[in-house]
Formats: C-alpha cells, structure tokens, sequence
C-alpha cells in the first residue's frame, strides 16, 4: 500500500499569506488534524473529504498524495527508492507522466531538475524491465503528474491527485494584460466576507476575475466544476463512484445568481468583452452586469454597497507616476461619491495602497503568483 493509503494523510499546496484561510476552508470541508508545513499544510482525510476538496474548495492550489517518505542522502538512493514502487498501480506504459521536484539543503540533490531526471529514469527503468515499453513524458499535459518534494535530507514522492494547479476554474475565455490569479481573486473574495446580500461592484474589473470568482461563491458554483475529472479517481484505494457521488452533491447545491447582485465596469472595452466572455462560461454567469464605464464618471455610488477593486498598476498601466495618480483619483472617488459602502483594494504594488489616502481598517499580505501585494479594507462613513 501506498502511504497515502495506510495514513490517510495528503499535503495542500497554498500561495503565500493564504495559510490560515485555506486551512479554515478545508477544515470546513471535512479535513482532519492540519498541520502547517513548508508551502502548505498536512491534513487527514477519508477518499470522500479529499474529493470534496479537490472539487470545490477555491483557496488550495494542489492536493498531493504521498506515496512514500524516506531518508534520501544520494541521487542513487532516491533512484533505487522510486524502482521499487509497483508504478503499474498508477500509470501504464502507453499513458504519459511529469515529474516536479523541490530540492532544499540536500547536498547530494542540489538541483531540482536532477532529482526529477532521477525519478524520471528509475520510472521508465522499472516499465522497461516490467513490459518492454516505457511510458512517455508530457510535461505539459501528463494522465499522471508526481511531485517530489527533498528537504534536509528528507524526501517524499506523492501523486498529484488534483491534476495540476486548482486556479484553473475553466472559465478564462479571454484575458487583458497581467489579469489577477483565480485563486488570489478567490481570498480578495472571502476576506470581503461578503455573503451575496449586498451588492458587489468592481469598477475596475479587467477580465472579471474577481467578480467570476464572487458569482462563484454567491452561486454556489464548485471551483472544479468546468474541470475535468481529476487524476484522484485513477489511484487505488479510491471509488470513482465516490468521486461521482462527491461531485453530484455538490452540484445540486449550485442556486441562481440574482440578477443586479453583481457588476463590474471598467474603462476599457476590450476588458469588458473579455470579463463577459468568461463570466458568461460559467453557469448563471450571464446574471453578472458589465458596463464600459471610467469610474470618474459614476456620480453617486448606493450605500452599502461592497466595492472591491485591483486598480491597474505596473505592466497594465506603464509609468510609475501613472498608477499613483490612478490611486489617488480612486481614493478621492472614495471619499466623495462612496459614502455608506466598504470598499476593498488590492494593490499588485504594496506602497501604491498608501496613496489611496484613507487609513484602512485592516491590511493583509497576499501574494499574486511570486509577486506580493497588499489588500486594504476601508469603511468608508
């Protein structure tokens, strides 16, 4: 048996800053005894709860199963390790496969790639001597991806059960330039705490990542449901009919998106063709209003209503000055058209948020990809 099997512990991958939010999530959805660890967090969880996760939780990036852990102090070890796995278990010679690596403070394994190379080699070694026939590689669409994650001399192997990174909702039909990450957009969301009560309004929504990610939740839409069926279901010790039960369930639960809930506007016409080409791929998604509009020109905003905004900055906008001044002409139009509401703002580019010129009631660290950024929470009396 594999370790995932005989522990019933997986690992979740997380973006920087998202730690306490994700594992609240999947705590949420049914995991067990988390754990905190480098890049994410250990959890326990029965075949159901782990594809509950995969499915629908929107803050994980990856859900790994560990196939096994072991001492690793030379590049021959972890090969002879990774030949002995009965492969044939998991992948078959005419199907394809990846292999990630992380490698930290293990001199034998120096390079990430190489000890990737290794595993890749032990793999193919093992269908050679089993079959004749090896599997091939593909990298950028395997039937099986396999992480290998090294550190002080440590080493797992694990499947990638959830298929590659979980931000790819199926919805991004089109995009504008350096467009927010699903699931950063996904936390901007949830530390809102909007409810899908009040009105949420984005008035610079870009491609519309933020509010596809709202209709989502106020939808009930599971984060994988334009997804196809995830590798977890090919692994032993896993139901596909459980997967399919999982995945019903969820389903039913989807409701209608009021329309008028949600709406976004933004200066640019080609960012509002491309935010309703990819709201109108997900279900309901037509139910979110999309207008070309500068926000200069809104007279008056209604109260209560939720304003949450990633103002261009950087690639999407160009000159430094540029995007200072966007921020504060956001700030004065905050001021001035938006009393009684709550606005939210994510800034790419962390001093940016100060020229807002509010005080805001909290900040939060999140990361974009490899870049970090703030988001900023304003009561606006």
């Amino acid at each position: 048996m594999f370790q995932y099997q005989q522990q019933h512990r997986y690992f979740a991958q997380i973006a920087t800053g998202f730690d306490e939010i994700a594992m609240a999530e999947c705590e949420a959805l049914g995991a067990r005894a988390c754990r905190p660890a480098f890049r994410g967090f250990h959890f326990e969880a029965d075949p159901d709860v782990v594809s509950r996760i995969i499915y629908t939780a929107r803050l994980v990036t990856r859900v790994l199963a560990p196939l096994v852990t072991f001492d690793c102090h030379s590049d021959r070890y972890l090969y002879r390790t990774a030949l002995q796995l009965d492969w044939r278990q998991l992948l078959q010679e005419n199907e394809t496969f990846a292999v990630q690596a992380v490698t930290s403070n293990t001199p034998a394994l120096k390079h990430s790639r190489y000890a990737a190379l290794k595993v890749k080699d032990a793999i193919c070694d093992y269908f050679r001597r089993e079959t004749g026939r090896r599997p091939s590689v593909n990298v950028a669409a395997p039937d099986l991806g396999l992480h290998l994650f090294v550190r002080n001399n440590r080493a797992t192997l694990s499947v990638d059960a959830s298929g590659g990174s979980l931000h790819k909702r199926g919805y991004r039909r089109q995009s504008t330039a350096a467009p927010l990450q699903e699931i950063l957009a996904a936390a901007i969301i949830r530390l809102t705490e909007w409810s899908g009560t009040a009105p949420l309004w984005d008035p610079m929504c870009g491609s519309g990542t933020l509010l596809c990610e709202a209709a989502m939740l106020a939808a009930r839409i599971p984060a994988g449901q334009l997804r196809p069926t995830p590798p977890l279901v090919r692994l032993p010790g896993i139901d596909p009919a459980g997967w399919q039960a999982v995945k019903a369930a969820a389903d039913r639960a989807m409701r209608p998106l009021p329309a008028g809930l949600i709406s976004g506007s933004d200066i640019a016409a080609e960012a509002i063709i491309a935010a309703r080409a990819n709201s109108q791929a997900l279900p309901g998604g037509k139910g979110i209003a999309w207008r070309q509009q500068d926000f200069r020109e809104v007279p008056q905003v209604t109260p209560g209503t939720v304003i949450v905004a990633n103002p261009p900055y950087g690639v999407r906008l160009g000159a430094r000055d540029e995007a200072e001044a966007l921020f504060k002409a956001f700030g004065d139009f905050l001021k001035q058209r938006c009393t009684g509401c709550t606005a939210f703002v994510y800034a790419g580019d962390r001093p940016l948020l100060k020229k807002i010129g509010l005080k805001p009631q909290w900040t939060r660290l999140l990361h974009n990809g490899a870049l970090p950024g703030v988001l900023g929470a304003f009561d606006l009396y």
